[in-house]
């Protein structure tokens, strides 16, 4: 895995100088310039619509007590083509205008799927609201009664408390 990082990070740029080479020389320096900035403001703005919509998706799974892990997959797609964008370069703009077309997501999606089932074993770990307790754990904590004045809430009835301690004697002579 390192090592396609690091080729990556040494071919991705030679690439992109070699194509900024080849499109300036054939269309000039200023308009080649021009289109580097016009796909970072197009990028932007459909990040900002993407991402949007995503968040109010994710939102939507969340209020049904689903874990949204398409949705986070995605989000995740469109934070990787956001910084794509933003990256000088005709190869990265290519691959994160990709990443917002949402086919292309299902289907890297569904081979990274394949991939980690392939694998043999996928683990998946979750903490807060999807996590909870296992058969016959128990679990002990701590409560605090919000309610004002210590009412209880409509429909639920105060459980019969013992008696309640009785006050502080005093001791004469002092005070």
């Amino acid at each position: 895995m390192a090592g396609i990082l690091l080729l990556a990070l040494i071919v991705v740029p030679i690439a992109e100088i070699g194509l900024f080479i080849e499109v300036g020389g054939l269309i000039g320096f200023w308009p080649t310039m021009g289109i580097i900035i016009l796909t970072a403001l197009a990028g932007t703005a459909l990040l900002r619509q993407q991402g949007l919509a995503v968040l109010r998706k994710a939102q939507a799974s969340l209020e049904e007590n689903r874990f949204p892990i398409d949705v986070v997959f995605d989000g995740l797609c469109l934070l990787v083509a956001g910084v794509l964008l933003l990256t000088p370069g005709f190869l990265t703009d290519m691959a994160g205008f990709l990443l917002f077309v949402p086919p292309v997501r299902a289907a890297i999606g569904r081979a990274l799927a394949r991939g980690l089932a392939a694998r043999g074993r996928v683990d998946i770990h979750s903490a807060g609201a999807f996590s909870g307790p296992h058969p016959g754990q128990v679990i002990d904590g701590e409560f605090q009664d919000i309610t004002p004045n210590g009412e209880a809430p409509q429909g639920t009835e105060q459980p019969n408390e013992g008696p309640e301690d009785p006050p502080p004697q005093r001791k004469p002579g002092k005070d």
